[in-house]
């Protein structure tokens, strides 16, 4: 487990970008068993490729997209440990992947972003598969 005082600053780049943090099994349950319309599920992660790639491209693909997901929430690898595994559950058939971007339409996982999608490429490139994935699954927000 992570120290709070370390996670701190990541936690507060997705939730000030509107982000609601799950940190618990029951949290995650209640998001993703009772949706209706999308929800993104961004897999934060002390890591660099979440720093450096996964939660700037998310930002940058939010603030760019006319459409977006109707709901925004993050579990954290390491440290929520019990909302990270259930939300694994969720992301079947995929192997769990720290971090990783999940993309949910009415209950259904219709997009996901492996960290191995994740490596190696920069924000713009996540921004811009993200942005594709919102075009094709999301409802246009009022």
């Amino acid at each position: 487990m992570y120290p709070e005082p370390l996670v701190a600053p990541m936690r507060q780049d997705l939730t000030v970008a509107g982000f609601e943090e799950l940190k618990s099994a029951d949290q995650v349950r209640d998001v993703l068993e009772n949706q209706t319309g999308t929800t993104l599920v961004v897999v934060n992660s002390v890591c660099g490729c979440a720093a450096g790639a996964a939660r700037p491209g998310v930002k940058l693909a939010l603030q760019r997209s006319q459409v977006k997901p109707d709901k925004l929430v993050t579990v954290f690898a390491g440290v929520d440990k019990d909302a990270t595994q259930t939300a694994r559950k969720y992301f079947l058939p995929y192997p769990p992947s720290s971090p990783s971007i999940a993309l949910f339409k009415d209950g259904e996982l219709v997009h996901f972003i492996e960290r191995h999608h994740i490596e190696g490429r920069n924000a713009e490139m996540i921004a811009s598969h993200l942005a594709m994935a919102f075009e094709e699954f999301c409802t246009q927000n009022a």
